[in-house]
């Protein structure tokens, strides 16, 4: 099977231009309409780009590489990513560059964002990316409205062929609104791209939103072909909109049609668990440094098997490799701890790590931490929940669940680090957080510095930096690289019908699909019974960097809600107001809200003091949702949007459409 890649040059260039002649007039533009019409040089016309099939494929190869984007984003800033943002906002993760001001937006959300202030954008910062997502999701929509505004006006397809294209395009257009509802609550529904700027939208009711995305993957499932039926790998395919369809009908309530089509993803479907090593084993950066014992979780993982035949397990992958897409990805410098940034020291007060090149006099390849583990630069950090607590299965610390277990080198711990610098009389021996006599503590910056850390998911080898022997700190193989990233595996569909079945009050048949990818994991300890906590926690222990953690936590809030069923603390939520609560307090609030503060352990618990600054962690519950950009707002000048609940400019007496079909009517309308 042929790996997906952008082969229709010509279309795909011209495609990429007609996107910057409709970004003018898709969304709120305060542009003059002259700015709308193409340049008389220009050879982006729609009519015409979009009559042939290869106007199409382009348009739908800038959708599938788009999603990619969420994770490899182009902004090419080596000291984030946009996926950070949604673990920040999450019990997993927080922000860790110690390096800025203690009370920064990216510590304190309760305090520093509104829709004016504290959100980055459009091309994000080293922290956040909120109103990030905004845009690019919007730009995401545009993509796929292409599609479906043109396909039918393609005359020489099949009806057949046009629907797998309007299928696809379904898809990704919900995939998006999912997005966009449990990130910002109520917005504005685009489905169409227009001829002349919109400015007078109003938001569209969520469960609206809902509604519709729902009905059209049940057309794309209809229509899109199975992977088995597909020349290409990395396009859209039936399992992933079987996929995406459970999640919407857990989100529109819809338990039993969830758990149906996730028995029809995981039994008849063609795909299943790997449970065996497969597939090209890497044994790491040096082995000498940090052994890898072969295992199926590591080879899971490794970009060189995501996207091959024999892995039965993948659903959907986005590529990343090859001259004509590949964006690196630093995972190991954005997500690992940072070992030689002077702040962690060994006893007799040197460095604790200097990183040298394989070429430098002091080198060890027993020591070679920077091709081993990267160079780290902490920018977003595991809680102590995501280290320790979340591993804790009836009472017991499950170390030999292989997504934990540092024995063969899939976990990384900061005792298992060895001293490096040449000149300490403690080279060789394992890092010491405090010292062996006097009890001092020997890290400055235990926030940036010392956590432990899924060296399995974020290790990117660098192959053409392995090759260069000065490759030291700054470096080479110290960052991560291009690979390619799972978007769907069969893994997730087992946690949403364990979901499904929770809902439906099968708590013990929940714990049957979440013990199967506990076994797999070669786990000890098993669920005789299940709560919604303990599938939101396995759903971290599986798909860390793989789910997008917040929205995914804002929708099963809100899933809660609908359901009526307690969370794991015994507390009960109403769909009509768990979203509409403010504070910093330990009660109430959403359960994205109690997670984030119970589990996440640092949010809304005082000041944190690290690297010589107080950092103020501080989560407000409203921040459930992102504020809606103050600059959409205000462009939209001949209508009102909806302002979240907690944020300057809420108004509850907004009028907002009630059903979907009421905000398609509206879009044609300008005044």
């Amino acid at each position: 099977m042929n790996l997906y890649k952008f082969k229709n040059k010509k279309a795909l260039s011209i495609v990429a231009g007609m996107m910057l002649v409709l970004s003018g007039s898709i969304f709120f533009s305060g542009c003059k309409r002259e700015f709308l019409s193409p340049d008389p040089l220009s050879f982006y016309e729609p009519t015409a780009t979009f009559s042939t099939e290869s106007g199409l494929q382009a348009a739908l190869a800038i959708s599938d590489r788009h999603l990619r984007s969420y994770w490899t984003n182009t902004a090419a800033n080596t000291n984030s990513v946009v996926i950070g943002t949604e673990y920040m906002f999450s019990d997993l993760a927080v922000y860790g560059k110690t390096d800025v001001d203690g009370n920064s937006v990216n510590y304190n959300f309760a305090d520093n964002l509104t829709p004016t202030a504290g959100a980055a954008g459009p091309a994000g910062n080293d922290g956040n990316y909120i109103n990030h997502f905004w845009d690019e999701t919007y730009n995401g929509i545009k993509y796929a409205n292409t599609v479906l505004t043109y396909v039918d006006k393609v005359t020489s397809l099949s009806e057949a062929t046009k629907n797998s294209y309007k299928g696809r395009a379904y898809f990704h257009r919900a995939f998006r609104y999912l997005a966009l509802v449990f990130q910002y609550g109520d917005v504005p529904l685009i489905t169409k791209i227009l001829e002349v700027p919109k400015q007078n939208y109003r938001s569209t009711k969520k469960a609206a939103i809902l509604d519709m995305i729902t009905k059209d993957m049940e057309f794309a499932v209809q229509w899109v072909p199975d992977q088995k039926d597909m020349t290409e790998t990395g396009m859209v395919n039936k399992g992933a909109c079987r996929m995406l369809l459970i999640k919407c009908y857990l989100a529109t309530g819809q338990w039993q049609k969830a758990k149906d089509l996730a028995d029809v993803l995981i039994n008849q479907s063609g795909y299943s668990l790997m449970r065996n090593s497969f597939g090209t084993f890497y044994p790491g950066g040096e082995p000498k440094t940090w052994p890898i014992t072969r295992n199926v979780i590591w080879d899971l993982h490794r970009p060189e098997n995501k996207l091959i035949a024999s892995n039965t397990e993948v659903i959907m992958g986005m590529p990343n490799r090859g001259a004509q897409s590949n964006i690196a990805f630093a995972t190991m410098r954005i997500f690992g701890p940072a070992l030689n940034n002077g702040s962690l020291k060994s006893p007799d007060g040197k460095n604790a790590e200097d990183l040298y090149a394989r070429n430098n006099s002091n080198y060890r390849a027993d020591l070679d931490y920077g091709r081993a583990i990267g160079r780290g630069i902490g920018v977003f950090r595991p809680t102590s929940y995501a280290q320790h607590g979340l591993w804790v299965v009836n009472g017991i610390e499950d170390n030999n669940d292989l997504r934990h277990n540092s024995k063969v080198g899939n976990w990384g711990r900061m005792d298992s680090v060895k001293y490096g610098t040449n000149t300490t009389t403690y080279r060789g021996q394992n890092l010491r957080l405090y010292h062996p006599t006097t009890g001092a503590i020997l890290c400055a910056d235990t926030i940036r510095c010392w956590f432990d850390w899924p060296h399995y998911k974020i290790f990117i080898q660098d192959v053409e930096a392995e090759a260069n022997l000065g490759a030291n700190a700054y470096a080479g193989a110290t960052k991560g690289s291009v690979a390619d990233w799972y978007l769907y595996r069969l893994a997730e569909a087992y946690l949403l019908r364990a979901e499904a079945k929770f809902y439906l009050g099968d708590a013990a048949g929940a714990a049957t699909d979440v013990n199967e990818l506990r076994k797999r994991a070669g786990c000890t300890q098993f669920y005789p019974t299940v709560t919604i906590g303990d599938i939101m926690d396995e759903r971290a222990r599986e798909l860390y960097l793989e789910e997008w953690r917040h929205m995914e936590l804002s929708r099963v809030s809100y899933c809660l809600a609908l359901s009526g069923k307690p969370d794991e603390w015994g507390n009960t939520y109403n769909v009509d107001t768990y979203d509409k609560t403010s504070g910093v307090d330990m009660s109430g609030g959403s359960y994205w809200y109690q997670r984030v503060v119970r589990d996440g352990g640092i949010y809304n618990r005082g000041g944190v003091t690290s690297n010589n600054r107080t950092l103020n962690y501080k989560m407000n519950k409203c921040n459930l949702y992102w504020p809606i950009p103050n600059a959409a707002i205000t462009a939209n000048n001949k209508g009102k949007l909806n302002q979240n609940f907690g944020y300057n400019g809420y108004d509850a007496g907004t009028p907002r459409w009630e059903t979907w079909e009421e905000a398609v009517a509206d879009e044609d309308k300008t005044e």
